[in-house]
This record gives structure tokens, sequence and C-alpha cells, in this order.
């Protein structure tokens, strides 16, 4: 059976990056206890904007920032949907978004659930 992945991009401050860094370790740790398999978050390194589409040009990125490109792998869409249920309902997920300002705006975040159909490992 195919897996099921998650993914996700935001525009982050550059400023911001070790906040969202913290922030991204202790909600990986949540998902990964409630039965995701794998949880990934990276920053952009070599990624440029282009003429018709391009990340920075999806999150509108502003000077002074850059991208956070990150997915999370489950087992299946439904282990994904009963997975999220959980976490939105964790008390400590609940503290991080009701007790701090997310080091990113999430107005500019885009993201979306998808079927896995192709994948090779070395």
């Amino acid at each position: 059976m195919a897996n099921y992945v998650d993914g996700f991009v935001v525009p982050v401050p550059i400023y911001k990056i070790d906040d969202y860094r913290k922030m991204a370790e202790e909600a990986g740790k949540i998902w990964l206890e409630h039965g995701a398999l794998h949880f990934v978050e990276s920053i952009a390194d070599d990624v440029k904007a282009g003429e018709v589409t391009s990340f920075p040009q999806a999150v509108q990125l502003k000077d002074g920032e850059t991208v956070a490109f990150s997915w999370i792998i489950y087992e299946s869409r439904e282990v994904r949907d009963a997975v999220n249920a959980k976490v939105m309902d964790d008390p400590r997920l609940k503290a991080m978004m009701e007790n701090a300002t997310p080091p990113f705006d999430s107005k500019r975040m885009f993201f979306g659930g998808f079927t896995t159909i192709v994948e090779l490992s070395r």
C-alpha cells in the first residue's frame, strides 16, 4: 500500500529560522507520537524566483524571508486523518498555538495531502 504525504510550504523570516526549527522539532515529536512515520522540515538553500511560478512566488516571499518546505509521511490517508485529529487535540500543540505567535506567516502558507504513486529508495 502506498504511503500518504502532507506537504507544506511557508515563508519564514530569516531572523526567525531558529524559532521555526524549535517549533518544528516540538511539533514533529507530537506528530510522530501520534502515528506519523516521518516528519521533515527544510529551509531553502537553492530556491530561485521563477518567471511563471516558483516557491518564492507561491508564498509571496518578502525581503528578509526564506522558504520552508516540509512534509509528513503516514501509512495511509485514513491514518493521516486519525493522526491529525489526535495532534489537533493534543494539549502540547494547543499550548504552542495559543501561547506563542508562529514564527511564520500562516496566511501565506500552502499545503495539501498527496497519495504516493512512485517511491524509490537506494
